[in-house]
């Protein structure tokens, strides 16, 4: 079994297919990279399929690693067999592996080896063949100074069959498949944890039991979480009796009773001391790792979401970190983002220095030339836009909310440091809540995505897997976009295909050393940036206002030469060809068809001439919520409410109605028909008119629906 096999079981794509994308990725390049310009090698291939078949080719690895290490460690116990080297060879999953080197793995000494040194394994061999009437006779020959009863020697002859069909391969598969069917997960309480209130959110735990294949995988991370909070104790398990009936249907031979009774003993043990403990730990992994993987994705789709979300664009913005009794920070911006001035107003109870902060406000926006006020969500923020709004400014400035979660993560990191040195953390957080505005992608690129509040159970899930998922979107997402190499910053950089952190640092020193980078091709002079990763990366750069206007688009510097001769076809020279759809139209693209470029980059290419570098990103607009809901006081049943959805789970989305609890509108609430797939009703950030079905003023909780 090679690589491109193995992926090919997998998934629905084909083996030519499989091939060349491997051989992209062994040879160094993107995700990114391979869906937009190796169109032609992949069979058109999208970056969910490439995405998969990374997965499976690091499962490959993953596995074919594991297994050189089990032949080594079989060989070196004097242990392998062609047979066995064969069998671990063709295993496919990490699982086979595993029951193929348990009989060898090194064990802690077991009851099972303390028996062999006993002497015991032909007494146990003489049981397991179940041919013996005279069983007890047989034991008698076994006894010395350790075993003196005949009884003794027959427990530690049972304690190693039972060893053995603990290590039977296929009872374990047999009873892997009864887990499948007929296993359930239940939870109690801990006593000493009921009348806790930190348990109390875990209540309807306390006492739960379902099928183990019904769980949806948020409530059973809710149930891992309370156990791993020492509140609940679960327990997976299956009828005992057909667990039996499938160990006595591969061991029992015969009707000899002598012995089978023995068996039978053997097997009630193995099952309740060795197999259930270890499968019901097996069975409750896998279904964990499903339940990750499916929090993982649904925290991918957010994050994609948020960071895809409507950017104002290069403005003047003045940004407001609300609070009360510390005041209001204040910032202004250029159209670039940086800092221009900083300081507090106090229009808010206790000091109510509304007056004063009018006058400065106003002053502000008019020194600077504000077209925008970003809001910071988070405390007072439906109060100061409320006080933002009474202000009579001179020019029409537009007022947004802005979600500032992981904005205070952020304004204590090393990047904030290092970007503003001199500043304290109050101003760095205002600073990111009007850089949101401008454009999420560049700064949330600053800020761990567990920590943008996007996610649920981000914290239980396989860190390792999370990381590596939420850095493929995070990825996808900045080379779908683009990036100004002259204005972003070193981890909006490092983001780009081909380039990483410490290039991205080299890019940013060679600008400042030079003013700033005046074509693609100049990309090559920064230190240590080689052809594979000009390759990879040039693409996804652009240059504004460059010499070769290609520079400030989508096209790879690699079919330069060819726009060229489609510029020569069309009788206009390349920079009147860009947006030109009449001289595009002109262009005959089979016979630019070569075994290298074939219709889909060539396809890709004209769009690109029709609108060079669009921005693939909505435009921003301004919401207003209801502006008599303030608290969570003000909210009644039947109220009719304008939000924003501003989370999305397995179970439903959550909404931002204005106040500072968001309600919940449950996957049932979604539509009239059936949902099984929240995000093909409603996306992140989207503007919806919900109903209000349930208040819970003391648990803070709101529940809201879509259904009319």
């Amino acid at each position: 079994m090679n690589v491109v096999s193995f992926i090919a079981k997998q998934i629905p794509v084909s083996e030519k297919q499989i091939t060349k994308t491997v051989a992209l990725l062994e040879d160094g390049a993107t995700i990114p990279f391979i869906s937009r310009y190796r169109k032609e090698a992949t069979g058109d291939l999208d970056e969910v399929a490439i995405g998969e078949i990374v997965k499976y080719k690091t499962a490959f690895e993953v596995l074919q690693k594991r297994k050189e290490s089990v032949l080594a460690s079989i060989e070196e116990q004097g242990a392998l067999t062609p047979e066995l080297t064969n069998k671990i060879r063709g295993a496919e999953t990490l699982t086979l592996v595993e029951d193929l080197y348990l009989p060898y793995k090194k064990k802690r000494k077991t009851r099972a080896s303390a028996a062999k040194e006993q002497g015991l394994e032909p007494l146990a061999k003489t049981i397991m063949q179940q041919r013996e009437e005279e069983i007890l006779f047989v034991a008698s020959k076994y006894l010395n100074d350790t075993i003196t009863t005949e009884e003794l020697a027959l427990q530690g002859a049972r304690d190693i069959i039972a060893e053995w069909i603990n290590e039977d391969e296929k009872i374990r598969n047999r009873l892997r498949r009864l887990y499948q069917r007929k296993a359930a997960i239940t939870s109690t309480v801990i006593k000493t944890k009921k009348d806790e209130e930190e348990s109390q959110k875990y209540l309807q735990y306390f006492d739960w039991d379902e099928p183990l294949h019904k769980c949806p995988s948020h409530r059973l991370l809710a149930i891992l979480r309370a156990e791993n909070e020492k509140v609940v104790r679960v327990k997976i398990s299956v009828p005992e009796n057909d667990a039996l009936d499938i160990i006595d249907d591969v061991m029992i031979k015969t009707n000899i009773e002598a012995c089978t009774d023995h068996m039978f003993l053997a097997i009630s043990d193995a099952y309740k001391r060795l197999l259930t403990p270890a499968l019901s730990t097996e069975v409750l992994n896998l279904a964990k790792e499903k339940a990750d993987d499916k929090a993982i994705t649904v925290f991918a789709q957010n994050l994609k979401q948020l960071l895809l979300a409507s950017p104002l664009g290069q403005k003047r913005i003045l940004a407001l970190d609300p609070g009360f009794k510390s005041g209001c920070k204040v910032v202004c911006l250029d159209q670039q983002g940086d800092l221009l001035h900083n300081e507090n107003i106090y229009p808010h109870p206790p000091q109510r220095q509304t007056t004063e902060a009018i006058k400065k406000i106003r002053s502000l926006a008019n020194a600077y030339k504000i077209e925008a006020i970003a809001i910071g969500n988070g405390t007072a923020a439906r109060e100061t836009e409320a006080f933002i709004k009474k202000i009579p400014f001179d020019n029409a400035v537009q007022v947004f909310m802005v979600n500032e979660s992981g904005a205070s993560v952020y304004s204590a990191s090393k990047i904030a440091r290092a970007e503003f040195p001199s500043y304290d953390v109050t101003v760095r957080g205002a600073v990111s809540i009007g850089r949101r505005l401008a454009d999420p992608l560049a700064e949330l690129v600053k800020i761990d995505p567990k920590a943008i509040g996007v996610g649920q159970y981000q914290h239980d899930v396989d860190q390792g897997k999370l990381k590596n998922e939420l850095d493929t979107v995070v990825m996808s997402c900045v080379n779908s976009v683009g990036i100004n190499v002259n204005t972003a910053s070193v981890p909006l950089l490092s983001y780009v295909s081909g380039i990483g952190e410490k290039l991205a640092e080299n890019i940013v020193a060679y600008r400042s050393e030079k003013g700033g980078l005046e074509s693609r091709e100049e990309l090559k002079k920064v230190p240590r940036l080689g052809g594979k990763a000009f390759e990879q990366a040039a693409a996804f750069l652009r240059i504004t206002s460059p010499k070769n206007p290609l520079d400030n688009s989508a096209v790879h510097p690699e079919r330069y030469r060819l726009v060229s001769k489609m510029a020569k076809e069309a009788g206009v020279p390349v920079s009147e060809l860009i947006g030109n759809k009449e001289a595009i139209s002109k262009i005959k693209l089979q016979q630019y068809i070569t075994d290298e470029v074939g219709l889909p980059t060539l396809t890709d290419i004209v769009k690109e001439l029709e609108k060079p570098g669009v921005d693939p990103r909505k435009k921003v607009t301004v919401f207003e919520f209801d502006p008599n809901v303030k608290t969570i006081d003000d909210i009644k049943t039947g109220m009719k409410l304008p939000g924003i959805v501003n989370n999305i789970t397995n179970f439903g989305c959550f909404v931002d109605i204005g106040i500072k609890e968001s309600g919940l509108v449950h996957i049932s609430k979604l539509a009239n028909e059936y949902i099984s797939d929240v995000n093909a009703v409603v996306q992140l950030h989207q503007h919806l008119m919900v109903t209000v079905i349930e208040v819970d003023i003391a648990r803070k909780r709101i529940q809201l629906s879509l259904i009319d």
